[in-house]
């Protein structure tokens, strides 16, 4: 088992350090690299690494960890006030691509279940694309980096509703109802937990120990995990339970010393993240739905940028920052790519639909990765001149 974990990391590291330096050499974006490996080495490629949930287990990992330093950089009076005033284009934007990918499934001749499906996954815009690529200095000071966060949890929490249902209708539907109404209840009561253990317990061994810089990171890896894992037993996300985690702390003054000591662990996980990305790409199946996913995905790319640019100009009269935060939010979700797997495993998605949102969500990702780190500021910009940290 050992040596297996090790093999399989060495040739994900391995192989992204000698990519990564080609793509940094030829001045492309490094993110490429890694999901270009996971297609390379891939059980659908060379087949070097086959162990996939163990890949996608520490994928996880990683998204879990970039929520938590995200909501270290959210106070919670800046992010209800974000959430406030982002519901409508929230609201609006799923509508439109909803309706989009689901019109576009029928003229490729999709089942009515398969259009609706593919139309529902494709409405989520990444969250570790999204702010992976957003400079920490544009998330302090600029309100682009509060309103992409808030766009993004509520597209979280519609995912969560998704997948409940997919999960319920897959067994059979008894308690879909109640199932939908859950995340509602148990998502206020998470924040509240989390509230009540950081004033009565949390803060305080902060403030006691805060010059043991090793305990700081097992207490603040312990928090995040900790609450991921009790939003799962609630019934909500990981990814949700970690970012609750990281408010709830946000206003402690040893936040920020959280966020730069995690920042390397998060970064080794995102790089497993995008390989399995790339690695859960079915390459046979690709030849007959080349069409359709090179069309749904230029659809969503050109879709998303307009749609974000426009609802937001609506609300807040920004030109520059809806155009922003429009080239930031055009590629599809992580989610996106677990809604394929669960409505394949669940049998509600025929096999061509699974493989069709997966291709279009790499499509997209990779697209998506290229138009904002060739045209804006990012951490890991290719020119000096946009690159931002």
């Amino acid at each position: 088992m050992d040596s297996g974990i090790t093999f399989t990391f060495a040739v994900i590291f391995l192989g992204a350090a000698v990519l990564s330096s080609l793509a940094l050499y030829a001045r492309q974006p490094i993110i490429i690299a890694y999901i270009a490996l996971g297609v390379a080495l891939g059980p659908y490629g060379a087949g070097l690494v086959s162990d996939t949930n163990l890949v996608s287990g520490a994928g996880h990992v990683g998204i879990i960890l970039l929520l938590f330093l995200l909501g270290l950089d959210m106070k919670p009076s800046a992010l209800w006030n974000s959430l406030r005033q982002s519901t409508l284009v929230a609201v609006l934007s799923t509508l439109i691509f909803g309706v989009a990918g689901y019109a576009f499934s029928r003229l490729f001749a999709f089942s009515h279940l398969d259009s609706i499906l593919i139309g529902t996954a494709l409405v989520f815009s990444s969250t570790i694309i999204g702010i992976k690529l957003l400079p920490t200095t544009v998330l302090h000071h600029r309100h682009l980096g509060e309103l992409m966060i808030a766009l993004l949890l509520f597209q979280d929490v519609i995912a969560i509703v998704v997948l409940v249902v997919m999960e319920s209708l897959g067994g059979g539907g008894e308690y879909a109802a109640r199932d939908l109404l859950m995340p509602l209840i148990t998502l206020p009561l998470l924040a509240l937990a989390s509230w009540v253990s950081v004033k009565t317990v949390l803060l305080a061994l902060i403030t006691r120990f805060d010059r043991y810089h090793e305990y700081i990171f097992l207490l603040s890896i312990g928090w995040c995990l900790g609450m991921a894992e009790l939003a799962i037993f609630m019934g909500l996300s990981a990814e949700i339970g970690a970012f609750v985690a990281g408010v709830s702390i946000a206003s402690s003054p040893i936040a920020q010393y959280i966020a730069i000591s995690l920042k390397p662990l998060r970064d080794f996980f995102l790089v497993v993240f995008f390989f399995s990305v790339g690695s859960g790409l079915d390459m046979q199946a690709l030849p007959r739905l080349a069409v359709p996913a090179l069309a749904m995905a230029t659809l969503f790319l050109l879709l998303k940028p307009v749609v974000y640019q426009w609802l937001v100009r609506g609300v807040f009269e920004e030109p520059k920052l809806a155009w922003n935060l429009g080239m930031r939010l055009g590629q599809c979700s992580e989610f996106s790519l677990l809604i394929a797997f669960l409505g394949a495993s669940k049998g509600l998605l025929s096999t061509d639909a699974a493989t069709l949102i997966q291709a279009c969500t790499v499509i997209t990702l990779l697209a998506s990765s290229y138009m904002v780190v060739l045209r804006l500021p990012t951490p890991i910009a290719i020119t000096d001149a946009l690159r931002r940290d």
